[in-house]
């Protein structure tokens, strides 16, 4: 069974072009499987793959791990780094999906407001306080998490904060990559789960 897949090209939106297991790329129609991977649906620079009995979605240039946990396995992750090198992650919060930018100098994982809506997190009833943002001061509001996964990495009772302006993306901080092994080669940075 597939253990790594690689989104690395797509025609329209109806061929999804994959690096599995580090094998020459393949081109395979919504519908079609290889490897024990198969391709479920193609929206612009997105691929739905279905490998191992779970579905993921795989951004253009993102790898991930996509085996199912053995024993002794620990939980890991394998992100790809984008066009401007950095490195994006589709994930969930509280099963909701959501797309992280890997950011080791936030200290929590941090959300904009819409997504906390998005989400359903009543994120109001949080602690207020101010942070520093590269644009400058921002108010926040703290909260917790009760699940972020990222690949087959899932965490719970995660500190986060809500801000209602100034942040585009949500970041992956340090609350959750400091219960993290991170490995960088090159272009390729793999999360393992410590505990």
């Amino acid at each position: 069974m597939a253990q790594d897949v690689s989104l690395v090209g797509v025609i329209g939106n109806r061929v999804a072009v994959l690096v599995i297991d580090g094998a020459q790329p393949r081109s395979l129609r919504v519908g079609q499987r290889a490897g024990g991977v198969s391709v479920v649906s193609i929206d612009g620079d997105r691929a739905t793959i279905e490998a191992n009995g779970l579905r993921r979605v795989l951004i253009l240039g993102q790898r991930q791990g996509v085996g199912a946990a053995r024993g002794g396995d620990r939980q890991s992750a394998v992100l790809a780094a984008d066009a401007r090198g950095h490195f994006v992650a589709e994930g969930s919060i509280n099963g909701g999906h959501t797309r992280f930018l890997v950011d080791t100098g936030a200290t929590s994982v941090a959300l904009p407001a819409r997504d906390a809506r998005r989400l359903g997190l009543d994120y109001r009833r949080g602690a207020r306080g101010n942070t520093l943002t590269a644009n400058g001061p921002a108010p926040f509001y703290a909260i917790k998490l009760d699940t972020v996964k990222v690949g087959d990495i899932e965490l719970h009772n995660v500190d986060a904060i809500v801000l209602e302006g100034g942040l585009e993306i949500a970041l992956l901080g340090m609350s959750f990559l400091n219960r993290l092994e991170m490995q960088r080669e090159g272009t390729t940075l793999t999360l393992t789960r410590r505990y």
